[in-house]
């Protein structure tokens, strides 16, 4: 088998395919195994032939398994062909004498069980043909979660009514006790692999970010402790999440560390056991203001990583400041956007772009806190009602005596840095164009913390001993690792949607039981797949009947 790329006559678009040379007598003809994708653009070809390339090595080993064969539900064994012992005769029914016994979601298991086993995740576990139960129990928890993110003893009851799956919830914590450090590691080795696939190899760029996670409960423990929350539930226990994408927000690996963690802190360790474990060359770090301090820094620099970090520009020393503000020391890049290169100690650089679009946002936002301000200004004149207002604080002044008062000065003084942003780089290699660009990309992993949070509810979390907390992360970060490379896909090969779209469509791809009271017969029949569903059933090679169906 090998990739091919066929163009199209008259037409900018080009086929990748997949194909096989097939021999009839003396002739050599090539078959398609796999249609990938059309491309209209050189960066979308480079894509589809990485996604290709991918699929292929997969092909050629031969152990692209399916969930279930096209016509299991599941988990209720089905006939993929009418028997030879049944006839049309079977299929005439009286209509009153059948009742549904029950409508199962086959759309979820379909589509990202199909995924899950084509990553290889029933191989977490330690000797998993030994522990069978074990990965269909992580796999259906899997499945649950991406459908409906709710409790594991939900998911139970939910799985048994919507899916037709029977578990005990005690089996689904025997199985989270089974997620021990060990499997945790494969995960993440597995999920590195089939992201660094996508690129032929090499991930130039890693983008982290850090987020907390809170528990329903006030016990802490030495993984579960207080800290600073970024939900501000400053008095309950949290972990500290820390999570790497590449640019297109794909999975590269997670940690989880004590929630006392000082986000910065998880910085080189998350770096340096990423590059140990998983044998990376250069990586240029991309992470925002918040993991940049001294220490971080000279960390990074120690262990030889090249980085792209936003930088607090008001926390600058005097001089620097007055650099960034003057404005001789900006270079015109098009209309309403200029930058500027300011030489920083050991070989780093700090890149400050101007935005005009940027400055007129922070000017409204600016006056809008200010017209907030004067309307409280006019019923409260006591200090204590502001000293919680940490953004807007910042404009207020006590005057002699002793009043609430707006600082004009201080107003002024922001009016200065509307527009600004800055990142400190130490990459030499890259234009500053391209180092901006690198940051502005940044939104993938707070989008990837937007779905693990929401989309997919990591949190709050119920779980108390340390084992099963982290089983219940490698859950949620083995979901995100599915929905975001399906989603990917799905953009590559036919249209871009959102993962709750799809998640949306897969679920109400169903499938309704039906049973002849009188001839004893239970049929399957699927529900009608729309459009987008179709394509998603066709891209991931998961094949699917749309007739009625005997049941065995």
């Amino acid at each position: 088998m090998f990739v091919r790329i066929k163009s199209t006559p008259n037409s900018p678009k080009k086929a990748v395919q997949i194909v096989k040379s097939v021999r009839k007598g003396n002739k050599v003809s090539q078959k398609i195994v796999r249609h990938i994708g059309y491309a209209l653009e050189d960066d979308e070809l480079k894509q589809l032939k990485l996604l290709a390339e991918s699929i292929k090595v997969k092909l050629e080993a031969g152990d692209q398994m399916l969930l279930f064969s096209p016509e299991q539900l599941a988990h209720k064994k089905t006939d993929k062909k009418i028997n030879s012992n049944e006839s049309d005769k079977d299929y005439n029914v009286n209509l009153k004498d059948l009742t549904e016994e029950q409508r199962l979601v086959s759309g979820i298991h379909d589509v990202y069980g199909t995924l899950f086993d084509e990553f290889g995740y029933q191989s977490i576990f330690t000797n998993p043909s030994r522990q069978k139960s074990l990965v269909n129990i992580f796999r259906d928890i899997v499945m649950a979660r991406i459908a409906n993110p709710i409790s594991k003893r939900a998911s139970v009851d939910m799985l048994e009514e919507d899916f037709g799956i029977s578990l005990d919830l005690q089996r689904v914590y025997r199985m989270m006790d089974k997620l021990d450090d060990e499997a945790i590691e494969k995960l993440n080795k597995i999920t590195y692999q089939k992201t660094l696939d996508l690129f032929g190899g090499h991930l130039d760029v890693i983008y982290m970010d850090c987020t907390t996670v809170y528990f329903e409960s006030f016990d802490a423990d030495d993984l579960r402790d207080m800290g600073f929350s970024k939900d501000l539930k400053f008095n309950q226990p949290q972990v500290v999440l820390s999570l790497l994408v590449t640019k297109e927000g794909l999975p590269v690996a997670y940690q989880v560390f004590p929630g006392n963690t000082y986000e910065g802190h998880t910085l080189i360790p998350s770096l340096k056991k990423l590059r140990e474990q998983y044998q990376i060359d250069k990586v240029i770090m991309v992470a925002d203001s918040g993991l940049f301090n001294h220490d971080n820094i000279t960390a990074l620099e120690k262990e030889n990583f090249e980085y792209i970090v936003g930088a607090r520009l008001k926390n600058m020393s005097k001089n620097i400041q007055r650099k960034i503000l003057n404005k001789d020391n900006y270079k015109s890049m098009r209309k309403g956007y200029s930058v500027a290169e300011i030489p920083l100690e050991k070989g780093r650089k700090l890149i400050v772009s101007y935005k005009d679009s940027r400055a007129r946002k922070d000017a409204h936002d600016r006056i809008k806190a200010i017209q907030r301000l004067k309307k409280k200004l006019a019923k409260h004149k006591n200090p204590k009602n502001y000293l919680s207002n940490h953004g807007n604080k910042k404009y207020l002044k006590i005057s002699k005596d002793a009043q609430i008062e707006l600082d004009e000065d201080k107003i002024k003084e922001a009016e200065l840095w509307d527009g600004l942003h800055g990142v400190i780089t130490n990459t030499k290699n890259l234009n500053n164009a391209v180092i901006l660009a690198q940051y502005t990309q940044l939104w993938h992993v707070e989008e990837a913390f937007r779905i693990t949070k929401h989309d997919l509810k990591v949190r709050p979390v119920f779980h108390w001993s340390p084992r099963r907390v982290k089983a219940h992360f490698a859950i949620c970060f083995c979901c995100y690792a599915l929905v975001k490379h399906l989603a990917y896909r799905v953009k590559l090969q036919y249209k871009s949607l959102s993962i709750e779209r799809i998640r949306q469509r897969l679920v109400k791809t169903q499938t309704s039981i039906l049973y002849d009271k009188k001839r004893k017969v239970r049929y399957g029949l699927p529900s009608r797949m729309t459009i987008e569903v179709q394509k998603i059933y066709k891209l991931m090679n998961v094949k699917k009947s749309l007739t009625p169906y005997i049941i065995k």
